[in-house]
């Protein structure tokens, strides 16, 4: 595997994709910081995918390689440990790590979501219907984005690939959600080595993995609790699970761009289930009760498109300049 840069050319433009910029400067931290910290917030709302919000925001790749780059020099540190080589292996696979786009977005992801697990997730409970609508318009225009970030012209391989991985989307998604007031730890770390893989995958919520996994309110207790120990398991098996597949994305993303990309689009498309905004208690998915309870969710979801759509022209126009 290569950590050159690479580009790829979509839409008419070139674009640099998934190799790290060790010259980021400090002042483009805020603005990190700030877009981390989106990815950070849609992770802590079922139906929404924080590797979503990262595309959006233009830090998907970046952050994916960040990621790699991260897990290499973990890989390095352990060999070298065992294997008597002393600590400058890891040494230099760490300093190849670009630190200054990486934590500010470390920092607002895990800001925002410990804020938004307070606020915005009681939100989604309190008022649903409105609250989905706005997430669902947001997530259906953001389907624009793996498209475009396509290397090549979209293909019948490409859209059969879209379709598959929507309708395996729309079941996961629609899964019945479980409900464990006392999970051990052990199933903690494993739940959450499944569902740290939403924040590298668009298309599927961590969220929604945690609600159909049954810790989801558990995760909310032990956080407001200071559970050290459950949040510690849960720490550890979100660092395996991560480990774990982000090489194998990263690959597929430098060698296997294009079909990567239909999947996860199609994973985008099948996820809008869970955003539906008339659900039963178990996420089932229900009609409107009349015509005119549609206008005020239709509209809400059209205000949301079009924020995300100025999202992803304002990215496309200023490219990566901040990166």
């Amino acid at each position: 595997m290569t950590d050159e840069p690479q580009e790829s050319t979509h839409s008419g433009a070139v674009r640099r994709h998934a190799a790290p910029h060790p010259g980021t400067p400090w002042r483009a931290a805020p603005g990190l910081a700030v877009r981390g910290g989106l990815v950070g917030m849609a992770e802590s709302v079922p139906g929404i995918s924080g590797g979503t919000v990262a595309l959006v925001t233009g830090l998907y790749d970046r952050l994916l390689a960040a990621a790699s780059q991260v897990v290499h020099a973990g890989r390095e540190l352990v060999q070298g440990i065992a294997r008597g080589r002393g600590l400058r292996p890891a040494g230099r696979a760490l300093r190849a790590v670009d630190a200054r786009f990486l934590v500010p977005v470390l920092v607002g992801m895990a800001v925002m979501l410990l804020v938004s697990l307070s606020l915005v997730a009681p939100l989604l409970e309190e008022n649903p219907v409105p609250v989905r609508a706005v997430f669902f318009g947001m997530i259906a225009v953001s389907v624009i984005v793996p498209l475009r970030m396509m290397p090549d012209r979209f293909r019948p391989l490409d859209a059969g690939l879209l379709v598959v991985a929507a309708v395996a989307g729309f079941f996961l998604v629609g899964l019945p959600p479980s409900d464990l007031s006392d999970p051990s730890l052990w199933y903690v770390a494993g739940c959450a080595a499944i569902a740290i893989n939403a924040l590298v995958l668009p298309g599927v919520s961590g969220s929604t993995l945690l609600v159909v996994l049954g810790i989801y309110i558990p995760v909310q207790q032990a956080i407001s609790d200071r559970d050290l120990a459950f949040v510690g398991a849960f720490a550890l098996g979100a660092i395996v699970g991560l480990a774990s597949f982000v090489k194998l994305l990263h690959w597929l993303l430098e060698h296997r761009r294009q079909v990567t990309m239909a999947v996860l689009a199609g994973l985008m498309i099948g996820s809008l289930r869970a955003l539906w905004p008339w659900q039963d208690a178990d996420g089932g998915l229900l009609a409107p009760p009349d015509a005119g309870a549609t206008v005020g969710p239709v509209m809400l979801a059209v205000a949301g498109a079009a924020v995300v759509g100025a999202a992803i022209w304002w990215e496309s126009v200023r490219g990566d300049e901040d990166a």
